[in-house]
């Protein structure tokens, strides 16, 4: 069913996007690698619990994987579920039209021309023919407390834990250059998630959403990042390893937030 706004038809997607995006709500994101999350029963069982416990969002990618690789994903996951699917790539090829949108990641934090902007020019012609939602995204890469692979791969420095003002000036950086969200990630498999100090202070500068991921390994950590200040929470290894977390963590992630819990 399509609504219509404006006078223009709007799918129920983009609806759920823009709330998604609208900062309105905390919402929960589920990173699904298509290296190990499986697929058939495995999948569908696990996108099923996503629904049932309220995830708002499904983001595919993964550092190693091919084109194909997603592809096939993308097409597994949009047949056994209505939830929005969005692109996390860590590559041009990574790029499949059966999503519904795409976080056009720049790295911003790093100073490797080819994620700041040289993998994006190779997109872009892609991306014109094809009807996936462009989501200009600032991506910062945090220390998590070890070397992950997205360190690795984009031969990025991260920004250290305790210099919040770096990463608010990274993020003012990629506010002025119009991007629409920010996205601060310890990397998968991280040791501890983004400090909630370097959360609050980014939050304050900042008037898009803010996406905070890596290395959440408790509904507590979880909890925390939204009272700090995230929109939404990215969780992924947690819930390779223990998919039985999906419902605390959602818990957790979308209760109100009260005045008391503000002091």
């Amino acid at each position: 069913m399509r609504t219509e706004e404006n006078g223009h038809s709007q799918s129920p997607v983009k609806e759920r996007l823009e709330l998604i995006f609208s900062g309105q709500k905390k919402s929960m994101a589920v990173l699904l690698d298509p290296d190990k999350c499986g697929s058939g029963k495995k999948l569908m069982d696990f996108l099923n619990t996503c629904e049932e416990n309220g995830v708002d969002l499904i983001l595919v990618g993964g550092s190693l994987i091919s084109g194909e690789g997603i592809k096939a994903v993308v097409e597994e996951v949009k047949h056994y579920s209505d939830l929005p699917v969005l692109l996390f790539p860590a590559h041009p090829t990574q790029i499949c039209e059966q999503a519904d949108g795409i976080l056009f990641l720049s790295l911003i934090s790093g100073r490797q021309a080819e994620f700041l902007i040289g993998h994006h020019v190779v997109a872009a012609p892609v991306l014109a023919r094809t009807n996936l939602e462009v989501i200009p995204t600032g991506y910062l890469l945090i220390d998590g407390g070890k070397t992950t692979t997205a360190h690795y791969m984009s031969n990025s420095m991260p920004i250290p834990r305790d210099k919040a003002d770096v990463a608010v000036a990274t993020a003012l950086a990629g506010k002025y250059l119009g991007m629409k969200l920010i996205y601060m990630d310890a990397g998968s498999g991280a040791l501890n998630p983004v400090p909630l100090e370097m959360i609050t202070e980014v939050k304050k500068h900042i008037q898009g959403p803010l996406i905070i991921g890596g290395g959440m390994r408790s509904p507590e950590q979880a909890r925390a990042a939204c009272l700090a200040g995230a929109d939404i929470v990215v969780i992924g290894n947690l819930l390779e390893e223990k998919p039985e977390m999906i419902q605390e963590m959602s818990i957790a992630i979308h209760a109100p937030i009260s005045v008391t819990d503000k002091d």
